[in-house]
Formats: structure tokens, sequence, C-alpha cells
């Protein structure tokens, strides 16, 4: 049996995961307690009669800030992602939601996904697809830039996916983050090769990537990986039905479970910490951590996996749907509405499903005197 490797220099461009020491790592060595990573919230794009509810989508944002700021957890909002509707939004729609976060939130540092334009037709890979949405998010600062996969990037192999990458950061001008998807969100979806994501942590206009699973621990391999190396890349966590592995682990996460979840999830990176470290804001009367985060954990989960429930096709996608139900629960958006042209519908008794959804995160919360509705 060949050795696992372990540098860098002895990966291949077809090196699988499996074949490396970061595959096998276990997460309880990867676990910190000093360290509290910021909360990337994709922010959902409420709909009412048809329209962007603007009121509705600030307000949702001002609940997670006051939630992040209640427990001293950096907030990034997450515009124009999935759960912003990227795919629905025309560059008019997807420039205005830019504009207006900008305009209610003048100080706050924001990701904005891009994606490609105009591949219907395609038949290949073409950079500059990305360009339109790139130039429109670029006209802003204080901002990152969150380069979301498509078909025919994912098709690429590993070292023409790495040269794809390398030419659309040609035209970055705000920090970039990769992202990659596993096969259980979309059939043609490819995860990084551990080669690909070396190569992509060395580039310097790209801080951090995210890794969206479900069904095998990749986010765990890029963790290994990146912590081993001493990497300057930041993995993020895109996995909603994992959001405490990554609070463990002192990393970052990017999810639109943030968006129905943030006063919990605030709550528990707090709790996570032991009272020796400098970013805790709330500490234990006695002892050095405190255990009811795993409580915590249960509760956030809890609800999440009702949000980002599969349907009969095995798909979580109508989840914005779900969230737009939570938020009009707690009385921040005006309607239960998702995008007009959204196929991805729950059916007429999410309202109550949701409603149960949070009720036992509602007593947690209660219980531990975590603020969860405005």
């Amino acid at each position: 049996m060949k050795p696992l490797i372990s540098k860098p220099e002895d990966l291949a461009p077809d090196t699988e995961w499996l074949d490396t020491q970061w595959a096998w790592t276990p997460e309880e060595s990867l676990v910190e307690h000093q360290t509290k990573a910021r909360l990337c919230a994709a922010a959902l794009l409420p709909f009412h009669n048809g329209r962007p509810d603007w009121d509705g989508f600030a307000k949702s944002i001002r609940w997670m800030q006051a939630a992040a700021d209640h427990f001293g957890v950096e907030l990034v909002v997450v515009l124009n992602a999935d759960t912003g509707y990227i795919f629905d939004l025309d560059d008019a729609m997807y420039a205005e939601v830019l504009t207006r976060f900008r305009k209610d939130f003048p100080h706050a540092r924001f990701i904005a996904g891009v994606t490609a334009r105009g591949t219907q037709d395609d038949t290949s890979f073409k950079a500059e697809r990305y360009r339109p949405l790139l130039d429109i998010v670029q006209e802003h600062d204080n901002c990152e830039v969150m380069l979301m996969t498509s078909r025919w990037l994912a098709a690429l192999g590993p070292e023409r996916r790495r040269d794809a990458y390398y030419e659309i950061a040609e035209w970055l001008v705000r920090p970039g983050i990769v992202h990659a998807l596993e096969p259980s969100f979309v059939p043609w979806a490819t995860p990084f090769e551990p080669w690909l994501l070396w190569q992509l942590a060395q580039h310097p206009k790209f801080v951090g990537g995210k890794i969206s699973t479900l069904d095998e621990p990749h986010f765990l391999y890029w963790a290994a990986m990146c912590k081993d190396l001493g990497l300057d890349f930041a993995p993020h966590s895109g996995d909603d039905f994992g959001i405490a592995t990554a609070i463990k682990l002192g990393l970052p996460l990017l999810i639109g479970a943030a968006v129905s979840g943030a006063p919990l999830i605030c709550a528990a990176k707090d709790m996570w910490l032991s009272n020796g470290s400098p970013q805790k804001k709330h500490r234990t009367a006695r002892g050095d951590f405190d255990t009811r985060v795993y409580k915590v954990f249960e509760a956030f989960q809890s609800l999440e996996d009702q949000v980002f429930r599969l349907d009969e096709r095995l798909s979580a996608s109508a989840y914005k749907h779900s969230t737009a139900h939570i938020l009009h629960n707690l009385g921040l958006v005006a309607a239960p509405d998702a995008h007009p042209a959204c196929r991805d519908l729950r059916g007429s008794d999410e309202a109550d499903r949701m409603a149960e959804a949070l009720r036992r995160p509602e007593r947690v919360a209660g219980r531990l005197g975590i603020p969860f509705r405005h």
C-alpha cells in the first residue's frame, strides 16, 4: 500500500483526496476554542406581490446584525448568491440589490456572488461570461467576490480549471473567494481535487473558498490541508447540515442557514470559546467552557434540517421558500413569497411546518437568554 501524500509537491492533478493524509484527519484534531470566525450570511431577497420587499430585505439584515453585535461576531452579508436568487435576476436587478444594500448599510462589508452570464447556448467554458457581474460588483468598495461555479467551469479537468480561475482572477480588483459544489447539489458539480485546491490557494487574489458539501466531508479535507500547510487561505463551510463543525474548528461559515438561525449560530460561536479567549464576549460564571453550547448546536440544527429538508427529488433547493416563511413568522418580511420565476417551492402547509420548526429553537433561546425575535 502506498503511503498517504502529505506534501503539496507530491500532488498530481488526478490525485484523489483519499490518497492524502488530509482526508484521514479526524475532526477532533482540528478543534480549537480560541477563534470566533466570521459568519457570512447569504441574505434572502424577499418578495411581495411579485416585487422585491426592500423594507423586509433591510429589516432581516438588521436582525442578523443585531445578533452578531450582541455576541461579538463579525457578520458579512452575502448578496446575490443562491439565497438571493442570482440565477433569476437580470443585471439591472442584480445591481439594484447591491446599490440598496450600500445605501442602507454604508460601512458594512459584503460578499457578492457572481456567475457566468449567457451560457445557455455555450458548449465550452468562456471566462468572459463572468465579466458582466464582476464589473457590477467591483463598482463598490469594502466587498469580496465569490466566483460561483458554473456548468462549463465545473466540466473542466483540474489543470484547465486552474487556468480558468486564474483567467477570471485577472479581472479581480476585490478579494476573491472560489466556490466548489458536490454533485448532491447539482448533478454536474465536481468538487476540487487536492491539487486544484492547493493551486488556487497560492493565487494572491483568492483569500478563501466555499465548499458546499452534503455527502462527503470535503470541508474537513480543506480544513486539514490548510491548517497542516499553513495556507493563507480560509475555507468557508457551505454545509447547512453541518454548521457546528465550522464553529468547532474556528473557521468561517458562508451559509443561507444564518438567515433563519442567526441568533443561535452567533450565540454558539461565542459559547464555544474558552473563557481564556480574548474574543469571548459572554463569560461563564464557573469553569472554562459553556457545555450548554451542545444544546444550541442541536437547536439550530433541528431548525435547519427542516428548512433544508430534501424533497422527492432529493433536492434542498426549496429552502429559500422555507426561509421566507421563517422570516415572515418572525415579522421581518411582508410575505412568505419566493421570486416569481422560482420553481422550487414548498407546499401549502409550509407556514405551519416552519412554525413547528421554530418551537424548539425558540425554547432553547429563551432558556439561555439568547435574543431571538427582533
